[in-house]
């Protein structure tokens, strides 16, 4: 049977005679829509991430805006934020209706900062978000100036969350919950708050300085542009030296700079990254490289590395860009893991991967991590060399954590990692490493076996001089 005339408006695939219509292409995006989708920064975290561990996305004491708000099991809080807002509004001597009308003037913005907002809290009369915002802001800039030192607490001895012995303890929790990526509150809730408390006064970066504080990240981001968040400020202390003062201007979406962004404006910063010119080198070389070659190969685990001659160092900072290798020596920045050091990571890395434009330098160092530790020996390696200081449980733990971390995550390519790894590729293939490493941990390991490696050699020597003697005397 003869096929059918095909209309216009479909098509065949391949050698199949089924016919599908053609769809018309969507319209354009309209402007609006589209700035709409690039304004939010709190993201609800897809199901498909969330799964993989959803107590590291779940707060545990205290909900901070909107996606969290109500939950039986932290309902217990609110009545304590009720009275943190009363003594914030009482030591300042401002009115809640003063802080309503300040943040009335940034409404839609903070509400399109939440992805897929309820339309309860964009309909609600009598202004119940913004209340909400303004409670739960007050909330945090209180547990954050109390817990700090930056105001003295004023609150009775006996108070169940502000007291002295309550304090400590539920701080930690508070902490944590505070890196919850859908637990956030946008900056410019925090940033209105305290301008309003100061009658428009506020210091620049008085509040970026305060988290770092509290979260005890001996860092400088002041002359960093705007922030969007509490997890934001925290990931950047993360990537920044210790007390470095750059000063650059924000991303359009509110990201800041990354380390190696201030390198390629001129912006020196206390790195272990050395030999620019040996970094471009490696990294054209990448860029020329087509499939199969060495940028497609994953590095070894540190114990086959350090078997390769590979040494370990801890670097000169804290930095998580703070990844080199130069002459045989890979420096890694020091890191302590805790029991919330999981949660802390996965929070920060779905937010660079939700992020629209966000930077991925988390992310990266994550799966630079996973990649050198397969196992507790790997652990125990690094821990050796002052790298990971575990505070979380057995090294067989902490190597479970960071191979955890990257399942499912897609490879993320960052220009200092993939130039190290590129190093450390080429090191490895070259035979005389090798043979040089197994040379000094098999002879030279210890002061018991060069000991033996120069008695060997004295024997050795001995008898062929006695050799050459006997053979001398016999002609």
């Amino acid at each position: 049977m003869d096929s059918p005339l095909l209309s216009p408006t479909t098509e065949t695939f391949g050698t199949s005679e089924t016919c599908r219509p053609v769809l018309p292409l969507p319209p354009p995006l309209d402007p609006n829509e589209q700035q709409y989708w690039e304004n939010p920064s709190i993201h609800r975290v897809p199901g498909l991430i969330a799964n993989l561990n959803p107590n590291a996305y779940w707060p545990q004491v205290v909900s901070f805006g909107p996606y969290h708000h109500g939950e039986d099991h932290l309902l217990h809080m609110e009545e304590h934020k009720c009275r943190a807002l009363h003594q914030f509004l009482n030591r300042s001597g401002k009115t809640r209706e003063l802080l309503l009308e300040s943040l009335r003037e940034v409404a839609q913005h903070l509400e399109e900062s939440y992805q897929a907002l309820d339309p309860k809290w964009k309909n609600s009369t009598g202004d119940q978000f913004l209340a909400l915002m303004i409670t739960d802001g007050c909330f945090m800039l209180e547990i954050m100036r109390i817990t700090v030192g930056e105001e003295n607490n004023d609150y009775a001895p006996n108070d169940p969350i502000f007291g002295t012995d309550r304090l400590t303890y539920i701080t930690l929790y508070i902490r944590r919950d505070m890196l919850m990526l859908e637990n956030q509150l946008p900056m410019l809730v925090l940033e209105r708050l305290v301008a309003a408390e100061r009658d428009g006064k506020e210091r620049e970066g008085y509040i970026h300085a305060l988290i770092l504080k509290f979260y005890s990240l001996n860092t400088c981001v002041s002359g960093m542009g705007r922030f969007l968040h509490v997890l934001d400020v925290f990931r950047k202390g993360l990537l920044m030296p210790e007390k470095v003062r750059c000063e650059s201007e924000a991303d359009s979406d509110g990201i800041i700079r990354s380390a190696t962004e201030f390198n390629e404006a001129g912006i020196r910063s206390n790195t272990c990254v050395r030999g620019m010119d040996r970094f471009l080198h490696v990294f054209r070389n990448m860029v020329q490289c087509g499939p199969g070659d060495s940028r497609d190969k994953i590095i070894l685990p540190a114990t086959e590395l350090h078997r390769a001659g590979i040494r370990f160092k801890k670097s000169e900072t804290d930095n998580l860009e703070n990844i080199s290798f130069s002459k045989g020596v890979l420096c890694l920045p020091h890191i302590t893991v805790f029991h919330d050091t999981e949660s802390m990571f996965r929070n920060i890395m779905t937010f660079e991967r939700l992020h629209i434009r966000a930077p991925t330098e988390v992310t990266c160092y994550a799966m630079f991590m996973d990649s050198i530790i397969n196992n507790e020996q790997d652990v125990a390696l690094l821990h050796d060399q002052g790298i990971i200081q575990n505070a979380y449980g057995t090294d067989k733990e902490v190597a479970k954590l960071f191979n955890w971390l990257c399942k499912d995550v897609t490879f993320e390519s960052n220009r200092n990692l993939d130039a190290v790894r590129e190093e450390i590729i080429m090191y490895c293939e070259e035979p005389w490493h090798r043979w040089r490493a197994n040379l000094n941990r098999t002879y030279f390991r210890s002061p018991w076996t060069i000991l033996s490696l120069i008695a060997a050699i004295f024997l050795s020597a001995l008898t062929i001089i006695q050799t050459v003697y006997i053979v001398l005397t016999y002609y």
